[in-house]
């Protein structure tokens, strides 16, 4: 099977549009702020994705209900086994489908659904690095309504092991297991500073990298793999210790995974839950504050 890596850039996607083993997804989210006193809210991005135009070819996945379990207590939490066979089969992915996933954000959605594929054993998965901005900044053709496929039986990998429980960060946190949380919140959020959460703050002993700090300005790009490595050289030592990587609800710390991928570095677990599955139990920590 031929080996893939965890970017491919728009000029290596153009290239290669129309390969028979290449299935381009969209996995653009938005979140719509609040209005009239209702809360902010969570948008699929199908819409957008038939009337602003989507890359050629790309089918839309679904991070609400089918690469989700919508059955779970916590939003977005990774898909069971069958879930995740059926979600792959209706979008026609077969077992040696290479996939490159793209979001019209700043590709932390497509990092989640990259990692959901990775952690169920699918090797041959990408992002597009600098996603549909980047693609749509350089003028690249575009298509509209829903682009058609044929479903496929998609056949389960063996799983692989990148998913943190809540027991193995307890583990952390008491000291039972050796390893460093990175927390990808932005700084306001991480300190508990800002009112988002019924219960401010961090789980102690976290380092907080920001999400947008691994981002390009310029091109929404993740940033050259020696500026990964040392953003996150600042927050631990990246000499084989185990690395886990959490934020609100699993989105934007896949990104962190993503990156941690990006640099080579295979040590690392997502928590899936992240602090709205942590924050469910009072009786478990928190911190207010920086680092």
């Amino acid at each position: 099977m031929p080996k893939t890596f965890p970017l491919v850039s728009t000029q290596w996607l153009g290239e290669h549009l129309g390969d028979d083993d290449l299935i381009v997804l969209d996995a653009s989210v938005y979140l719509d702020p609040p209005r009239d006193g209702t809360p902010a809210e969570f948008r699929s991005g199908l819409d957008d994705y038939e009337r602003r135009g989507h890359i050629p070819g790309a089918r839309f996945a679904d991070l609400f209900t089918q690469f989700s379990d919508p059955g779970a207590p916590f939003p977005f939490t990774r898909p069971t086994a069958s879930q995740l066979a059926a979600a792959a089969s209706r979008l026609g992915i077969t077992r040696t489908s290479h996939v490159v996933i793209y979001d019209d954000l700043s590709n932390q959605w497509a990092a989640r659904l990259w990692w959901v594929l990775r952690s169920y054993g699918h090797q041959r998965v990408s992002v597009l690095d600098g996603g549909l901005r980047k693609y749509r900044a350089e003028g690249r053709p575009l298509e509209f309504g829903l682009s058609p496929y044929v479903k496929s039986t998609y056949t389960l990998p063996l799983p692989a092991g990148t998913v943190a429980t809540t027991q193995d960060v307890l583990d952390i946190v008491e000291g039972r297991r050796t390893g460093r949380l990175v927390c990808l919140l932005q700084r306001d959020d991480f300190s508990g500073r800002v009112p988002g959460r019924s219960r401010p703050g961090h789980i102690p002993g976290s380092a907080n990298l920001p999400f947008v700090e691994l981002l390009s300005e310029a091109d929404n790009t993740l940033r050259p793999p020696a500026e990964l490595r040392s953003l996150f050289k600042a927050r631990t030592a990246l000499a084989g210790e185990l690395v886990v990587t959490y934020c609100g609800g699993g989105v934007a710390s896949a990104l962190g995974a993503l990156a941690l991928a990006v640099i080579g570095y295979g040590t690392t677990l997502e928590y899936d839950g992240s602090l709205a599955e942590w924050t469910a139990d009072r009786a478990r920590p928190l911190e207010i504050g920086e680092a």
